[in-house]
């Protein structure tokens, strides 16, 4: 497949110094927890184990003036997750910043696409 073929996608992280990071990996699992309800269901959609998921979520919980994801123990119907108010906001947040650096940089990006080397098929 060319490389012309393949829109270019911009992948943000924001690095808050020693205190972490926020990217495009904690925002897709923080959609999918709001979608799922579910830490584990939100890491099972991104091919992500729960202690990976857990992690990132306790990263972002730490990182916050308080948690972005709520979560309480239990078996089906009983536990589960969900954002709170600030994940919602930090999450909208992200997102917008995403959009509007997408829209400035997109004369810079298809700059650069255009001087990308074609692959031949099959390499």
């Amino acid at each position: 497949m060319s490389s012309h073929t393949q829109p270019p996608r911009l992948r943000l992280r924001i690095v808050f110094g020693d205190i972490g990071m926020m990217g495009p990996g904690k925002a897709d699992l923080l959609e999918g927890i709001d979608r799922t309800g579910s830490i584990a269901a939100a890491g099972r959609e991104m091919k992500m184990s729960y202690k990976r998921a857990w992690s990132l979520i306790e990263a972002l919980n730490a990182m916050f003036r308080a948690p972005l994801v709520e979560s309480a123990r239990g078996g089906p119907g009983v536990g589960g997750a969900h954002l709170t108010d600030l994940g919602r906001e930090v999450l909208r947040h992200y997102r917008t910043f995403e959009a509007q650096a997408q829209s400035a940089g997109a004369a810079e990006i298809l700059a650069l696409q255009h001087m990308i080397r074609d692959i031949p098929e099959g390499k």
